[in-house]
């Protein structure tokens, strides 16, 4: 089990957090996602390392951006 967290900008509502949910559970690999809008963070759990540049383009595909990844 893996698990990565990213710090994800613009969201302002539960809206955003389930846009943000949405995309990022799809991307192949992805078994759990958590969005924290009060921190602003995103922990996405996975079977196996998921690549970076997938999870982020998911975010940016649900309008946000990923300021950082720890």
């Amino acid at each position: 089990m893996a698990t990565a967290t990213y710090a994800v900008k613009g969201m302002t509502c539960g809206h955003c957090v389930s846009s943000v949910k949405e995309e990022v559970s799809e991307v192949a690999g992805v078994t759990s996602v958590e969005v924290d809008l009060a921190s602003g963070l995103l922990t996405v759990e996975s079977d196996s390392p998921v690549e970076t540049a997938k999870v982020v383009a998911a975010v940016e595909e649900a309008g946000y951006e990923v300021a950082s990844q720890s």
